[in-house]
């Protein structure tokens, strides 16, 4: 039973973790406006919907899900966080919806 205890609180620092980041990625796109009206264009979700959209798990995984299919982007962003970029594909993973062989 601890086993499980740990594990689930491991998971969910490491979702909350990920949830950081993908804020974090957002915010991002939102100081670089040429890349936030690629986004938003990919999206279909207006600038005022921006706000109640990240409050979503799901929307903040397609965030990240948008700078792992933009390697320039990718590349910009873990420079300007100081991580490996790699770090953002892990963190799709804590936020689900990625197939287990797409993991790095």
């Amino acid at each position: 039973m601890k086993s499980d205890k740990i594990r689930s609180s491991k998971d969910s620092a490491r979702r909350e973790a990920a949830l950081a980041l993908a804020v974090a990625a957002l915010s991002y796109l939102a100081s670089e406006p040429d890349h936030l009206g690629g986004f938003l264009a990919a999206t279909g979700i207006g600038p005022n919907e921006l706000r109640n959209a990240s409050r979503e798990p799901d929307f903040l995984s397609g965030v990240l899900d948008h700078f792992s299919g933009n390697e320039a982007l990718l590349i910009a962003f873990a420079q300007q966080q100081g991580i490996n970029p790699l770090e953002i594909e892990r963190a799709r993973v804590a936020l689900g919806g990625v197939w287990e062989r797409d993991i790095p």
